[in-house]
This record gives structure tokens, C-alpha cells and sequence, in this order.
């Protein structure tokens, strides 16, 4: 599915996939986050971390009457305030979602599928 923005000059159609593309690259850009997870990292068998080619695959859109909701998953610095961190996801999601693709997120959910510590 796309979300649709009527405009004077005609409709822009934005897919799922530049949607979390867009929420993954501003999910990755938070201090404390190690990487982007799978959403069903058994049926995946995927334990490690997503690299940056693979932001969408930790994001997933729903389409709703006003706007998307957002689910993002995530694996977080060990040392790190998780709910700080998620809380900043948060944030920097609904904002870029707002200035870049003039979208408004009703809801980000934030996932965090793992804790890792990063070597020195």
C-alpha cells in the first residue's frame, strides 16, 4: 500500500518502502542504538544485527485513517537508558516522518529485540 497526498497539481503516492526506509535511518541515527532487527528473527534466522542496506526490514507500516502507524525493532547499546532511547526513536520517527514526507505517524512503537555490548 501507498499513502496518498492530494495536491493542486495532482496525487503523490509514497510506498511502505520509503516509509521505512525514512524511519530506519532516522532509528539508526539515535545514540545508543546498535542496529535495526528483524521483526521475526526465528522465522528469519537472523540473530545478528540488520546492516544499513537493510533499514526496512526492522520497520513495519500500517496504514490508518489519519496518518501510518509505525513499528520499529531495534538492539540497543548495553549501558544505555532503554526507555531514554526509545523515547529519542520516538521523537526523531514522527519528526522526520513529518518535515521530509509530510506523513504524521499516529503511533511509533518501539521493539527492542536485543541488548549488545560493543567492543572497545
Amino acid at each position: 500500500m501507498a499513502v496518498k497526498i492530494k495536491t493542486q497539481a495532482g496525487t503523490i503516492e509514497i510506498t511502505n518502502e520509503v516509509i521505512a526506509t525514512v524511519v530506519g535511518g532516522a532509528a539508526t541515527d539515535i545514540y545508543g542504538i546498535v542496529g535495526m532487527a528483524s521483526k521475526n528473527q526465528i522465522r528469519d534466522n537472523l540473530n545478528e544485527i540488520l546492516g544499513k542496506d537493510n533499514y526496512a526490514r526492522g520497520v513495519v507500516v500500517r496504514q490508518e485513517e489519519n496518518g501510518v502507524a509505525i513499528d520499529v525493532y531495534i538492539i540497543v547499546m548495553y549501558g544505555t537508558k532503554i526507555s531514554e532511547v526509545c523515547r529519542n526513536v520516538q521523537e526523531k520517527v514522527k519528526y522526520n516522518l513529518e518535515t521530509m514526507l509530510g506523513i504524521t505517524a499516529n503511533s511509533v512503537n518501539v521493539f527492542v529485540q536485543g541488548v549488545r555490548v560493543l567492543p572497545d
